[in-house]
């Protein structure tokens, strides 16, 4: 039989292989980007059909751009933010002031 683990205790085994930490990051960035998008989409009332079509991409793009499925270029979320009305700003921060 078995043990059970606990899921913390798989979280910091995961997390303790090379690379994690990494990956982790990227995909939270990947999710807070398309989190983002979603919400100022739906804040306009747009179907994820509409905002394709002002892209010039597929719903299916934007679906998985929103579930945080794809690592969007620069260029791609200026596109983005054009459609929505917004202004894309990047910026960096010291790791010790980021939350």
């Amino acid at each position: 039989m078995s043990e059970r683990t606990s899921w913390r205790a798989m979280r910091e085994e995961i997390m303790n292989r090379p690379g994690a930490g990494a990956a982790y990051e990227a995909a939270r960035i990947r999710f807070e980007l398309g989190e983002a998008v979603r919400l100022r989409r739906e804040a306009l009332g747009m179907t994820q059909v509409q905002l394709a079509v002002a892209l010039g991409m597929q719903q299916p793009a934007v679906a998985r751009f929103e579930a945080g499925g794809t690592m969007p270029t620069i260029v791609v979320l200026e596109r983005f933010a054009e459609a929505l009305g917004m202004r894309l700003t990047v910026e960096l921060e010291p790791l010790d002031k980021a939350s």
